[in-house]
C-alpha cells in the first residue's frame, strides 16, 4: 500500500468561549479592625436544565378491514392535497395481498454464507450478459462516470443485480403490494409514503399506469428504486422528458446521480484485498482508521495502490481468519445505500470488477464452514447473553452485536476472535 500525504493549511484562529453559566455579583460585609468593609465576591449560578420531555409517538390506528384502510388512507391523502382521482384510481384494483405480507415477516432457516451470495452475483450467466451489456451502454455509462464520478462499472452491476439488466423488473402489483404494507401496519408509514409518492409520479406523466408492476417490497424499474427515493433522485437520462424507472437511460443515470449525491468519492475503489500480520489485534475489525494508521500497523493491500493517507477506511473479514480480508473505502458504504448489507456492497463491486475485466478476490473462501441455523442462532445469542456477552436480543439473526459478543468470547476461550460464527467455531457453545 502506498500512501498520499494529504497537506492541509492551517489557519491561526481565535475562538471566543462563552461560559453557559450566569455570573451574579453579591456583596458580603466584613470587619478588618473597628472598620465594616463590603467586599465584593462572584457567585457562580448555573441555570436549572430545563426538563427533557421524550415525544410519545402517536398509537397507530387500528383497522377492521383492508376497505377501512383504504378509505381511510384516501381521506387523509386527498385532505392533504394529492390529486382525488389519481389515489382513488391507484386503490380501487388494489387487493390484500397476503403472499407480500408473510415474505415481509418471514425469516430464512439457515443464514447465508458469504460466499453463497457472492457465487450468486457473479454467476457465469450474470458476467456475461453483464459484458455484452456494459460493452452496449459503455458510452453512456463512461459520460456518466465523467458527470457524476461514479465508475461506470459500478452503475452496471447495480443494473445486473438489480433486475439483470433489465430482464426482470418485478410482476407484483406495486398498488396492492404497498398498500397490504400498510395495512398490515408493520411499516405502515413507510408503506404510505411510497403511494404518495407514486401517485406524484403517475399524476405528473412519469409513470404510467401501465407500468404499475414492480417487485413486493416496492422497488420498480430497472434499478428497482422505490417510489419516494425515485422522486428525490430520479433523473431525466434519455432527455425525452420524463423521468421513467422503466427507461434504460433514465435508470441508469438516476442510479449514478443517486451514488453521487450519496457520497461517492471519485478515483476510489469500494475495497481493497489486503494482508494482515500474523500479530493483528483482531479487535480493530469493523473499526473505520485512516490508511496511514492501517499501514502502519502491518495491514497491506495485496495490489500496489495508492490511497491518501487521510482516506478512513474498514477493515472486514467477511469470512472470518481464513477468508479474504478487504480494507472498506467509504464508497463501500455508499453501496449499501441501495441494500444496507455488506454482502450486497460486495456482490456488486465484484461483479463490477467482473464485467470490466478485473480480477476478483485473490483469496480462497473457507467454503468448508457451515453456518448455523435460524434456531441455531437464537439459542447461540441466548447462551452467550447469559454468560455475560450481551447479544442485545435473542432474534436469530447474526448482526452486528452478535457478532461483537462472539469475538469477546473467542478473545476469552482461545480462539482468534475474528467474530465469525459457525458451526465449528461456535461448537463448544452448543446448546440446541
Amino acid at each position: 500500500m502506498r500512501l498520499k500525504k494529504q497537506y492541509l493549511t492551517l489557519m491561526p484562529a481565535l475562538v471566543m468561549v462563552g461560559c453557559t453559566s450566569q455570573q451574579a455579583m453579591q456583596k458580603k460585609p466584613v470587619r478588618q479592625g473597628g472598620v465594616e468593609i463590603t467586599q465584593t465576591q462572584t457567585v457562580q449560578v448555573k441555570p436549572t436544565p430545563a426538563p427533557v420531555i421524550k415525544p410519545q409517538p402517536a398509537p397507530k390506528p387500528s383497522y377492521s378491514s383492508f376497505s377501512d384502510w383504504k378509505s381511510d388512507f384516501s381521506m387523509r391523502a386527498i385532505s392533504s392535497g394529492y390529486d382525488a382521482g389519481v389515489i382513488r384510481r391507484l386503490l380501487d384494483s388494489a387487493y390484500l395481498n397476503q403472499q407480500v405480507i408473510s415474505l415481509d415477516s418471514g425469516q430464512p432457516e439457515f443464514s447465508k454464507m458469504p460466499w453463497e451470495y457472492v457465487d450468486s452475483a457473479v454467476s457465469s450467466g450474470r458476467v456475461s450478459v453483464g459484458k455484452r451489456k456494459f460493452a452496449e451502454q459503455r458510452a453512456f455509462l463512461s459520460q456518466l462516470e465523467s458527470q457524476h464520478g461514479v465508475d461506470a462499472e459500478i452503475v452496471a452491476a447495480i443494473w445486473g443485480m438489480e433486475s439483470s439488466y433489465g430482464a426482470v423488473t418485478g410482476n407484483s402489483d406495486l398498488p396492492s403490494s404497498l398498500a397490504s404494507l400498510a395495512y398490515d401496519g408493520r411499516r405502515q408509514e413507510f408503506a404510505e409514503a411510497q403511494l404518495l409518492s407514486l401517485a406524484t409520479l403517475l399524476q405528473r406523466g412519469d409513470v404510467s399506469w401501465s407500468q404499475l408492476d414492480g417487485s413486493w417490497a416496492g422497488g420498480m424499474g430497472q434499478t428497482q428504486f422505490i417510489p419516494e427515493t425515485w422522486l428525490k433522485q430520479g433523473v431525466d437520462g434519455d432527455g425525452n422528458g420524463h423521468r421513467n424507472p422503466w427507461a434504460t437511460g433514465d435508470a441508469l443515470a438516476s442510479t449514478a446521480n443517486y451514488l453521487s449525491n450519496s457520497g461517492w468519492v471519485r478515483g476510489l475503489a469500494p475495497f481493497y484485498e489486503a494482508t494482515v500480520p500474523a500479530s493483528f489485534d483482531y479487535s480493530l475489525m469493523g473499526s473505520k482508521q485512516p490508511a496511514a494508521r492501517w499501514a502502519a500497523m502491518g495491514v497491506d493491500t495485496i495490489d500496489d495502490v495508492y490511497l491518501d493517507a487521510n482516506t478512513q477506511m474498514e477493515l472486514w473479514l467477511p469470512a472470518g481468519k481464513d477468508g479474504p480480508v478487504l480494507l472498506l473505502s467509504p464508497n463501500f458504504d455508499v453501496i449499501k445505500v441501495y441494500n444496507n448489507s455488506s454482502s450486497y456492497a460486495l456482490g456488486v463491486s465484484l461483479l463490477g470488477k467482473t464485467i470490466d475485466g478485473q480480477s476478483g478476490l485473490r483469496k480462497s473462501w473457507p467454503r468448508y464452514e457451515r453456518p448455523l441455523s435460524t434456531t441455531q442462532v437464537t439459542n447461540l445469542q441466548r447462551r452467550l447473553t447469559s454468560m455475560g456477552y450481551d447479544t442485545k436480543g435473542a432474534d436469530g439473526i447474526v448482526g452486528t452485536n452478535t457478532r461483537m459478543a462472539f469475538q469477546r468470547w473467542q478473545a476469552d476461550n482461545g480462539q482468534t476472535p475474528d467474530g465469525f460464527i459457525t458451526q465449528n467455531s461456535a461448537s463448544s457453545l452448543a446448546g440446541w
